[in-house]
């Protein structure tokens, strides 16, 4: 079966293709009654107008691309899912790649989407001044998340690692807990920095005369199982251990069930993000809540109003807040402390 055209559609509708473009792209220039004479011909035809044709005529790909520093795990599913409900509500579709280990992959995915997006969300490690500098069309709309980066041309979404992982610790040791280690994240990570720094800050403020216990750790299962063995080894046990991610404290629950240990009788865990499996393992694990879904969608629709309204000031954003859940594994009975900020 031949392949319907643009021409066959004027031809059909008895106008010139330009008036077919401009009724099929939503320009100006055409009536409305030969508007829909021209879009029911297109629809009876089955014509399917050519992307790159179109692209040419709009200057848009109505696409936008997103690069993130993984793709595995309920973490990035969930932000990835966040995103996608807002594109698709705005009839923008998703180009996604991973930045891996390094900032020469995150580099070449960038290069690779150059030409092909309207517009970038970015979540790496690998992502400073120096490198957006590098490595983006100057212009291009972009929206950073969780970055340290600080710069006027560039929209930055971050969560309030910082005093969430602080109000757990707290948390942790109001219910009892003198001894509070904590498993760290990637040491270049942002995220996983400030959740450190309000471990340490919380531990200065509230247990002043306990040293600090932070054990290495990379955010997956494997380095959680590894750190709770590694608790365990110690000569001092602590009571309770709060983990950088959810995925780390899941891992960790497993060496102490290896071990032996219940939850919280002989030792508390806790997590950050509440991943949706968090409530489902047993015992439901205490974590500190993100809205990872809200995160991802809040991240599209700013990149989309920067993308509509290019003279549009991009407008510094509040921390995305979180809130302390209390499930069984930090042997609280009940909610005795909580950190809520109104998501943006």
């Amino acid at each position: 079966m031949a392949t319907i055209t643009i021409k066959d559609v004027a031809r059909e509708a008895n106008v010139s293709v330009a008036s077919v473009s401009r009724a099929l792209n939503g320009g100006s220039g055409v009536t409305a009654e030969t508007g829909q004479r021209i879009r029911e011909v297109a629809s009876r035809l089955r014509y399917i107008p050519h992307a790159a044709a179109r692209m040419l005529i709009t200057r848009r790909t109505n696409t936008i691309g997103a690069l993130l520093p993984d793709l595995y795990g309920e973490f990035f599913s969930e932000l990835i899912r966040g995103i996608d409900l807002a594109a698709r509500a705005r009839g923008l579709h998703l180009l996604v790649s991973s930045s891996h280990d390094s900032s020469d992959d995150a580099a070449a995915a960038l290069r690779a989407m150059q030409g092909r997006v309207d517009g970038m969300l970015i979540m790496s490690a690998h992502v400073d001044d120096a490198f957006l500098r590098a490595n983006l069309p100057e212009g291009l709309p972009t929206v950073l998340i969780n970055s340290a980066v600080k710069n006027k041309a560039y929209g930055v979404i971050n969560v309030d690692n910082y005093a969430c992982a602080r109000a757990m610790v707290k948390h942790l040791l109001d219910v009892g807990h003198k001894n509070v280690a904590f498993i760290a994240g990637p040491e270049n990570n942002f995220d996983a920095q400030q959740r450190e720094k309000g471990y340490r800050a919380a531990m200065a403020k509230f247990a002043s005369k306990i040293a600090p216990n932070v054990v290495a750790g990379d955010f997956t299962e494997e380095a959680g199982y590894r750190a709770g063995q590694e608790l365990l080894a110690q000569k001092k046990r602590p009571s309770a251990v709060f983990a950088a991610n959810d995925m780390m404290a899941v891992g960790c629950m497993h060496a102490f069930r290896e071990a032996g240990l219940r939850m919280p009788q002989d030792i508390a865990l806790a997590g950050f993000d509440d991943i949706p499996v968090a409530r489902y393992v047993s015992p439901p694990l205490s974590t500190v809540r993100v809205r990872i879904v809200d995160l991802g969608r809040s991240a599209l629709e700013s990149v989309a109003t920067i993308l509509e309204n290019p003279d549009h000031q991009v407008a510094v954003r509040p921390a995305f807040g979180c809130e302390i859940i209390v499930r069984e594994t930090c042997g609280a009975s009940r909610v005795t402390a909580s950190h809520k900020k109104s998501l943006s």
